[in-house]
């Protein structure tokens, strides 16, 4: 297969639908998203918007991922740590290489390795955090 570069939505989803597939078959992530997630075609979409923005900056996401991690984290018991985090970024990474190349996949690939960071952090501040709040 030829790999293309990331120029539109169009890539943007098909990376997206791509790295879901694999994440919803994962072993570890697989159970977390599956039982969470109702409407995956909504949620695809909504991702895609998020990451569209992230690539090209078209501003079509307007979310917040911070809360909506530490609410997962809550829902599995604030069982979610690293390993989830890295194998996250290892799917999101195997996706991107068997089907881009260039410059923006390169982007997407450093911007996930940074959010993936930045969330892991706060998801775990958040549980401190709380913790405080029930003393």
């Amino acid at each position: 297969m030829t790999k293309k570069k990331i120029e539109s939505r169009e890539e943007v989803s098909l990376l997206v639908r791509t790295f879901y597939s694999k994440v919803r078959k994962d072993d570890l992530l697989g159970p977390i998203f599956n039982g969470i997630i109702t409407d995956w075609e909504t949620h695809l979409e909504l991702l895609t918007d998020f990451w569209e923005t992230n690539l090209f900056f078209a501003r079509k996401y307007f979310g917040n991922p911070m809360h909506a991690h530490i609410e997962v984290d809550k829902k599995v018991g604030g069982t979610i740590n690293e390993l989830h985090f890295g194998t996250w970024i290892n799917l999101w990474h195997e996706t991107i290489n068997e089907l881009f190349e260039g410059e923006t996949a390169e982007i997407a690939k450093n911007r996930a390795r940074n959010m993936g960071t930045f969330i892991h952090l706060n998801v775990f501040n958040a549980r401190g955090e709380g913790a405080k709040k029930e003393e």
